[in-house]
């Protein structure tokens, strides 16, 4: 089976990282462009363990829907994402 690894070099602590990467204010900034909005659940902030965010976003003229919710947490490690309701 084919593989695809990627490596990307940050100057930063694992930490910064980490925490960047459950960024609810972050995201929005970053889809800008497609005006996805968190309307349920943790919807600004860090997302932690067991908590979800509901995010809506308007694709190819269908507004859509997707939750997720953290379902395993290591700081600063991994972080499991459920998604649709998956683990909600």
């Amino acid at each position: 089976m084919p593989q695809i690894e990627l490596q990307t070099i940050i100057k930063s602590s694992i930490e910064i990282c980490f925490d960047l990467s459950r960024s609810i204010d972050l995201h929005k900034i970053s889809t800008a462009a497609t005006k996805e909005k968190a309307i349920d659940g943790t919807t600004r902030g860090l997302i932690n363990l067991n908590e979800f965010v509901t995010w809506r976003a308007i694709y190819f003229g269908i507004s859509q829907q997707l939750t997720s919710k953290i379902t395993q947490y290591n700081r600063p490690f991994h972080f499991v994402l459920a998604q649709n309701g998956e683990g909600k």
